[in-house]
């Protein structure tokens, strides 16, 4: 071997391929630079941009209402994350979580364990001096014979379950009220049980007679009760949370462009399963709970007349009513206090008259007339409340077919009747006993009383007039105006002008009169029956008005003095007729009722219910004479 390498080594096979030096081999397609070319430098610079971050983003600029580039890119780019939580075990930051774990380990069983025998007071130092020195814990026996605490995790890792007393018993104020509630409860019914088994037995010929005590359960229903109209309540809300929001919330950004035009916008529906077949004959809202209100239903057809029901609605829940009160003839008016809105007085199609208090249980009245005591002969179209009397008793007054206008007294537990005034034919008010003079009287459809001259008051007929009438001067009427060519169905005061009043009627129209002036202001076709018009509670110069072919108009006089600003269908044409129409005193909410049971919540859009200016309303006010009052100027405002 040796001599092998020798003889390469004198060869020079070997070497000679590491000592020559290598030539450079060129590729073919090589590009061939000129000597300039190759002495030229180029410089690179590496910067920290990502390659992959967009360059051109652009964004809207508001203020110069054009696209701006952005300078300001992210550049940085993470690929990987993570965060520890390991602490070396020899390093001075492991050493304080063991020193603060082991601190927290001995003040927790110090104050769990209080029957320690080893453990004494630190102020007793006689009776430590007395223990051995095996027993001490800090001897060099105790520590040979007795393991070192282990400790639970050194980087400060803890498992609670271990480490916690289970279910400790916690004692505080809260705890005991719960805690006497419950006893309380229990205590409760165990004397609720004790009353049903007890009987007493009354001899009465022989036979013994078992009462069981009623109001063992009244209070078990009456909390039941509660607790399940609140769950249907948040139930219905969650249900219908979106129109919950619009009616909220949600403005019709479109009114801007429709100039002074504007639409009603579909809330909740309310109907009743067993009201289906009947007619809304009457809506009144509640002044005091103002997501409330009462819904009359009848039948407007006399050849099918049956029963009827008095029904309350809440917009908070529109699934099931509030309360319910069937009545054995159908209802066709209704009317709620203004300060004591538990009393709802009702106008049956019979001629009864009843009043409903809404704190009593039960489904009967609390009054109600009766033949004996002057009840009408014919329906009763229309109720209102009236102030107390002299002695503070409530009032109400009605209206009904048979000519009479009667005013009701609640005095203890009957309703005394007086007689206003008798509609006659020719103007004149009829005298002498009922019947003497039939061919002479007229039919009473309506009736509203001035909103701040309390004697003063309109009544409507079948035969088209509006009389102006007085509580204190009863011998004839005040003034006549001829009205319509077909029965008067509403006649309203606006309740900002003193001499201005609405009247609808089956005609086609809806007039706009100044009791000082024979003849109407304003007169509007809306080319179907009108059913129910109604003033605006915002606004002297809007109303609303239903028709019998399923549309609502809405008219502001301070914008347009010859067409509606809103004519909407909201019902089916031809199927389904509008019967009635009411403002929320509060919301800008109009509910709307019709001849199939439901009754219909709209929200008026922006333009609807806008509050005209100071200038174009008295404009408007001196060529159409309508007095401004100081009530309407400060509203304004």
């Amino acid at each position: 071997m040796l001599q092998d390498e020798e003889d390469a080594t004198e060869t020079g096979n070997g070497w000679e391929e590491w000592t020559q030096g290598k030539a450079l081999v060129r590729p073919a397609d090589q590009l061939e630079l000129t000597e300039a070319e190759l002495k030229e430098e180029i410089t690179r610079i590496l910067t920290a941009d990502n390659p992959h971050a967009p360059q051109n983003i652009v964004r809207y600029s508001f203020k110069k209402r054009s696209y701006k580039p952005i300078s300001a890119v992210d550049q940085m780019a993470v690929h990987f994350v993570l965060e520890g939580s390991l602490v070396h075990q020899d390093s001075e930051e492991a050493r304080k979580l063991r020193v603060k774990e082991e601190r927290m380990i001995y003040i927790y069983y110090k104050h769990l364990i209080v029957d320690f025998p080893q453990v004494q007071p630190v102020a007793d130092r006689g009776e430590v001096e007395e223990i051995g020195d095996e027993d001490r814990p800090d001897s060099a026996a105790s520590r040979i014979n007795k393991k070192e605490p282990k400790v639970t995790n050194q980087f400060n890792f803890s498992d609670r379950a271990s480490q916690t007393l289970n279910n400790p018993m916690r004692v505080g104020r809260r705890d005991w009220e719960i805690y006497d509630a419950y006893l309380q409860e229990l205590q409760k019914q165990e004397k609720n049980k004790e009353k049903q088994k007890a009987t007493t037995s009354n001899k009465d010929n022989g036979k013994s007679k078992k009462v069981m005590p009623m109001e063992t359960q009244s209070d078990d229903i009456i909390r039941w009760t509660k607790a399940s109209k609140i769950l249907e309540r948040t139930i219905s809300q969650n249900t219908f949370d979106d129109i919950a929001q619009d009616f909220k919330y949600f403005e019709d950004a479109s009114d801007e462009f429709r100039e002074q035009e504007g639409t009603l916008l579909p809330l909740w529906t309310f109907w009743y399963d067993k009201a289906k077949r009947l007619s809304v004959t009457a809506l009144c809202w509640n002044n005091t709970h103002q997501d409330l209100f009462a819904v009359g239903f009848g039948s407007y057809d006399f050849s099918k007349q049956g029963c009827g029901m008095l029904v309350f609605y809440s917009l908070k829940n529109c699934t099931f009513p509030e309360c319910i009160y069937p009545t054995s003839s159908g209802v066709m008016c209704l009317d709620i206090h203004v300060q004591h809105s538990h009393l709802v007085a009702v106008g049956f199609y019979d001629g009864c008259v009843a009043v409903y208090n809404l704190k009593e249980k039960g489904e009967e009245p609390v009054y109600k007339s009766t033949a004996k005591t002057g009840e009408h002969t014919d329906p009763v179209w229309q109720v209102r409340w009236q102030n107390d009397d002299m002695d503070n008793n409530h009032n109400f007054y009605s209206v009904s077919s048979d000519s009479r206008v009667v005013s009701w007294t609640l005095v203890k537990n009957e309703l005394v009747f007086t007689d206003i005034i008798r509609l006659t034919l020719n103007g004149a008010v009829s005298e002498g006993p009922e019947g003497a003079q039939p061919y002479n009287i007229a039919s009473g459809t309506c009736f509203d009383f001035h909103k701040q001259i309390d004697y003063l008051f309109l009544v409507g007929t079948e035969e088209g007039k509006i009389h102006k009438c007085s509580k204190t001067y009863s011998s004839q009427f005040l003034e006549t105006y001829d009205a319509h060519s077909m029965a008067v169905d509403a006649v309203k005061w606006n309740q900002f002008h003193p001499k201005v009043f609405i009247s609808c009627s089956s005609d086609w129209t809806v007039k706009i009169w100044n009791h000082t002036i024979n003849t109407p202001m304003f007169i509007f076709d809306l080319h179907a029956a009108v059913g129910s018009v109604s003033w605006s509670p915002y606004s002297s110069t809007v109303f609303a008005a239903v028709t019998t072919d399923g549309t609502v108009h809405i008219f502001d006089l301070n914008v347009n003095k010859y067409e509606a600003i809103c004519q909407q269908p909201v019902v089916a044409k031809n199927k389904t007729k509008l019967t009635h129409i009411e403002f929320n005193p509060i919301y800008p909410v109009v509910i709307v009722g019709d001849d199939r049971g439901y009754v219909t919540s709209f929200k008026l859009s922006p333009n609807l219910r806008k509050k005209p200016k100071v200038r174009v309303l008295t404009s408007f006010l001196h060529h159409s004479q309508l007095p401004l009052v100081p009530h309407q100027l400060k509203q304004i405002r």
